[in-house]
């Protein structure tokens, strides 16, 4: 009886370790997995970059530009620029955060013309501006973008 006591008061131990081990397995786990996840901006410029390479282009107008908190922006380089663009007889209302591409966005100005680049599988899903591809014509006298 003896050894089977032993046995007894060590299984507190070796269930105590067991769910330790799982308790850390499982925090290295989400801990990689979360660290490989891309951010939010970086989902976007990925978005941006994919429909500037393989979208397809339509015409469109610029209709309003604000600040990312919903102002009116006066400014030459607007937070947010808001098109429109129509295709197969439905119109297109959107808005794209150009906060993080001021240099592609300087020498707007509302009503002109712009090209939109979009999905042809999801037309709602578009943009006017990349890292790589602008479809703003800027005013003479702006300076041409750097690439």
């Amino acid at each position: 009886m003896h050894v089977f006591d032993g046995q007894i008061r060590q299984a507190p131990r070796l269930i105590g370790g067991i769910v330790a081990g799982i308790v850390l397995a499982s925090g290295i786990a989400w801990w990689v997995v979360r660290r490989l996840r891309p951010s939010a901006d970086e989902l976007e410029r990925r978005r941006c970059e994919l429909i500037a390479m393989s979208g397809r282009i339509t015409d469109g107008y610029l209709v309003d530009a604000r600040s990312l908190n919903g102002e009116e922006s006066l400014s030459p380089t607007p937070e947010v620029l808001f098109y429109s663009y129509r295709l197969a007889g439905v119109t297109y209302n959107c808005a794209q955060d150009v906060s993080r591409l001021p240099e592609r966005v300087r020498g707007f100005r509302l009503d002109q013309a712009v090209q939109v680049r979009y999905d042809p599988r999801n037309p709602g899903n578009s943009i006017l501006v990349s890292e790589s591809w602008s479809g703003l014509w800027l005013r003479q006298g702006s300076s041409e973008p750097k690439e």
